[in-house]
């Protein structure tokens, strides 16, 4: 159950959080301001919002929860969503509001929120950075999505996978942009979603689907190590 508050310097100086859990997931909603980094990682999709029925664009970083199929060949991962950072926390109007059941803030020896003088630490401003840009996101990341939406541009798209170790995995309820609809626009169309910055992030989503077969091999690998 949630236990929101209003994050104030003094009545939480002493409350410390855990970093963000990098194998949340494995669909996580961004904005499109995230697409390009995203975009040579993992599959960019669309999905509905139980509620409303309402799409959103989000990065699929796993096949499951608590899996991460991205990561580089350093270990780290290879794209961090804002979500990421801003998990736990929440904007109201120009204040910072966070759940304080959130098992984030668990850890007594996680990371500071405020120094000594009560201001914002590194890993606060971290998450200030993240509201801020999810924020300004959304608006541009709705009129993105609606524009497809008018064009016809949005289908589902069908992930039925096959393991090494015999497990079948179908991904249910995503959807992608059609490259034959986009194609088939006229000029004018083509035109008006290019100097609105909508063709881009559409190419972005479709070039996203090759890290589909690569993730599902990175997985294969993973299952031939030894336990």
């Amino acid at each position: 159950m949630e236990r929101v508050e209003l994050l104030n310097s003094e009545i939480h100086a002493a409350l410390r959080m855990r970093r963000p859990d990098r194998e949340a997931g494995p669909f996580v909603r961004i904005v499109t301001s995230e697409f390009s980094a995203a975009a040579v990682a993992c599959p960019l999709l669309f999905s509905k919002h139980q509620e409303t029925g309402a799409f959103y664009a989000g990065a699929l970083i796993g096949f499951r929860t608590g899996e991460c199929l991205i990561d580089s060949p350093d270990g780290r991962p290879a794209f961090r969503p804002l979500e990421a950072d801003r998990d736990g926390f929440f904007a109201m109007g120009d204040s910072i509001a966070f759940d304080a059941g959130h098992v984030r803030f668990t850890d007594p020896q996680g990371e500071s929120l405020f120094d000594a003088q009560g201001a914002p630490t590194a890993s606060l401003k971290a998450v200030q950075n993240a509201l801020g840009r999810l924020m300004v996101g959304a608006a541009a990341t709705d009129a993105f999505i609606a524009a497809m939406l008018a064009h016809r541009l949005i289908e589902p798209i069908d992930i039925s996978l096959n393991f090494d170790d015999g497990e079948r995995l179908r991904l249910d309820g995503l959807y992608t942009i059609s490259l034959d609809a986009l194609g088939d626009l006229d000029d004018q169309a083509a035109l008006g979603l290019f100097r609105a910055g909508h063709m881009q992030c559409a190419y972005a989503m479709i070039g996203s689907l090759q890290h589909i077969a690569l993730m599902a091999r990175r997985r294969n690998e993973r299952l031939a190590l030894p336990a």
